[in-house]
């Protein structure tokens, strides 16, 4: 919600004047941001304190947080985005990198390393998360994992 309405001023403008120049989940953004109340705001920044705080009291006990980049492996260009996940509905085009999202949300800093490869030979990823304010640290441990692990020099066969 907070992203649609962020989004707003800068999108709205081109769907009204040029729509035929936009893809269809921008104007998705545009239409649910104008649906948007001030109290659905309120409640969203609230939501957004709280994760603050949790953020803060599990950055206490851990130095970092490490997951997948996206929920999905990597994808068809043709497909927009996965519609399921496992047989689970996606209800919106955001919510297969639901992974990404929450990590912005928390607003802490993040970086995506290569992680390796599927059995079928796609790239993966990781995201390590920091604590508030500790970029450096991040990039860091980033670039530790990627000397240790060397991912990163190896590339996917494209299949040509």
């Amino acid at each position: 919600m907070l992203r649609f309405a962020a989004n707003h001023p800068q999108y709205a403008p081109l769907v009204r004047e040029r729509p035929e120049w936009v893809k269809d989940t921008i104007k998705y953004e545009v239409t649910q941001a104008e649906r948007i109340t001030g109290a659905d705001i309120g409640r969203a920044l609230a939501r957004q304190a709280r994760m603050y705080e949790q953020s803060r009291q599990f950055f206490e006990r851990y130095d970092y947080f490490v997951l997948p980049v996206t929920q999905v492996s990597p994808f068809d260009v043709n497909v927009p985005y996965p519609t399921q996940i496992n047989g689970m509905p996606m209800t919106t085009y955001v919510d297969w990198m639901r992974s990404c999202w929450y990590i912005t949300f928390m607003a802490n800093p993040a970086i995506s390393v290569p992680a390796g490869f599927t059995s079928s030979g796609l790239p993966v990823g990781i995201q390590i998360v920091g604590r508030h304010r500790d970029e450096w640290s991040v990039l860091q441990i980033a670039y530790a994992f990627e000397q240790a692990t060397r991912h990163g020099t190896r590339r996917p066969s494209l299949g040509v």
